[in-house]
């Protein structure tokens, strides 16, 4: 009996659906090379021999540029070029590529196990434990953290890495997947890349400075929409629409950066709490803007409503996906 032809769209929302589901039922395999390990190799190499060649900050600007788009094209067309080879050998092959793919650009089950690997010592009253394992996850220093700072790192990074991770990934590749069914992949995977670049080098202090600036700025504006989308939604979840967009527009821009002021003053306001406040880096003392209000202390369950938020965020938008890609393939 011969298989059953698919069209494109049934290719398309297959790809989409498979995807979500990998990400949710795996994750990211610790011990799997994964496409952000090798880009992170690839940002590095590219950095280190810059930074050996030059110090002028105008040429590191246009280096800068050069690996923007390095990583922008570079990711999208080695992802397209993986999956068209493997269409090539079997056209089950080209789908199940763009699947791995654009699943391993969903963080959706990677961040619940990041934030409920530090929960768990902390349920059990181990807070060395803790702080040595939020160290695997945070930038800020850790060794003398007590219990309500922990747990205000926790539901900061579920903030901020909700539209760097899940959302973000998730609006490109319903963006991919009209473009063409193994699309979901190339588009998320050039978003990934840039978004990686900002977080190893998009810093405004030496040696990233200049180098760093076009991916800071690409990241930016890239994350833009969907960051603003995932507010909204957030808003829509809240039950008070009105108040926490207001709030959003009122405070985030006290954050310096134009996206993570955004979704962590949305996460904030939607659970009653205040984020923000002092940290150190490398024993420098650092004053976060302060974002909602602190209705209420951050507990382990209000990190797990976080995450509870994020999981119905990434629900909404695949059924948000499914439908538009339906829609895309059936009326054009």
């Amino acid at each position: 009996m011969s298989a059953i032809p698919l069209n494109d769209g049934a290719i398309a929302l297959l790809i989409f659906l498979a995807s979500l589901f990998l990400d949710y039922l795996i994750g990211d395999p610790w011990h799997w090379l994964h496409p952000v390990q090798v880009m992170g190799w690839v940002i590095s190499a590219y950095t280190e021999t810059a930074l050996h060649l030059t110090q002028s900050p105008p040429l590191l600007r246009l280096l800068g540029v050069g690996l923007t788009l390095l990583m922008l094209l570079g990711s999208g067309g080695v992802a397209w070029g993986m999956i068209a080879l493997g269409g090539w050998i079997h056209p089950g092959l080209g789908g199940a590529i763009a699947m791995v793919l654009f699943a391993s650009c969903l963080a959706g089950r990677s961040l619940r196990r990041a934030a409920e690997d530090v929960l768990t010592p902390i349920l059990k009253g181990d807070l060395n434990a803790a702080r040595q394992r939020l160290k695997n996850y945070v930038g800020r220093d850790t060794d003398d953290l007590n219990e309500s700072e922990i747990l205000r790192a926790i539901l900061e990074t579920v903030a901020e890495n909700t539209v760097d991770g899940v959302t973000a990934p998730l609006f490109y590749g319903i963006v991919g997947s009209i473009v063409s069914p193994g699309g979901a992949a190339v588009v998320a995977l050039a978003y990934k890349s840039v978004s990686t670049l900002d977080s190893m080098i998009g810093y405004k202090r030496p040696p990233y400075r200049d180098i760093g600036w076009c991916s800071a700025r690409t990241e930016d504006v890239l994350t833009w929409l969907p960051c603003r989308l995932t507010v909204l939604t957030l808003a829509l979840l809240s039950g008070r629409p009105r108040h926490l967009w207001g709030q959003c527009r009122q405070q985030a821009r006290r954050d310096p950066s134009p996206n993570s002021g955004w979704s962590e003053c949305a996460y904030a306001v939607a659970l009653g709490v205040q984020l923000g406040g002092e940290n150190r880096y490398q024993g420098v003392v650092t004053e976060k803007p302060r974002l909602g209000k602190p209705d209420r202390e951050i507990t382990v369950s209000v990190v797990q409503e976080a995450l509870g938020l994020t999981r119905r965020l990434l629900v909404l938008g695949a059924l948000v996906g499914v439908w538009w890609v339906w829609a895309h393939y059936r009326f054009r």
